[in-house]
């Protein structure tokens, strides 16, 4: 739903925002998620890009759309990347004390780190699918972004619950 929202601000005109003009902070989207669980955390993934597009002049082109949300998407990509070395932490050293058990066991860091290589191939080859939904036009350069940022949000909470009791 808020993608439609999103879209829908996007394409509704006005004067083109830089970069460096953009008025965003991560608040909207800390704040939800201070007051959510579980799947309704996916609610809160773009709201602080939607907040950029309202309070940025311009933030409804597509430029500044696409600026907006690629400043979101930033956020859950150094989320995810936290959320990973974190895991990976946990595994290698669950890895290390199996080994030294002599327990034939899964290698797990090994695992995690398939998985999320096959993650990444499996985002970019769907944000590519919603570009070319597009046909070419100025829209899919913000529809890519926010199906990266969608999806980067959906796998830092895949592996946050990752963690769930093994900290």
């Amino acid at each position: 739903m808020r993608f439609f929202s999103i879209c829908a601000v996007a394409l509704s005109g006005a004067t083109a925002a830089s970069a460096q003009d953009l008025v965003y902070s991560d608040q909207a989207t800390q704040s939800c998620l201070a007051t959510v669980t579980g799947l309704d955390r996916l609610g809160c993934v773009g709201a602080s890009a939607g907040a950029c597009m309202v309070d940025t002049p311009g933030g409804d082109t597509t430029v500044g759309m696409g600026g907006c949300l690629d400043r979101e998407r930033q956020f859950w990509d150094d989320a995810l990347n936290e959320a990973y070395a974190a895991l990976m932490v946990i595994y290698t050293e669950s890895d290390a004390f199996a080994a030294s058990e002599g327990m034939n066991l899964p290698v797990q860091s090994d695992a995690l780190r398939d998985m999320q290589r096959a993650w990444i191939g499996y985002r970019d080859a769907r944000c590519d699918f919603e570009r070319a939904k597009w046909g070419g036009g100025t829209g899919g350069g913000p529809a890519t972004i926010q199906c990266l940022m969608g999806l980067t949000a959906e796998q830092t909470f895949v592996l946050r619950d990752g963690m769930d009791g093994l900290q």
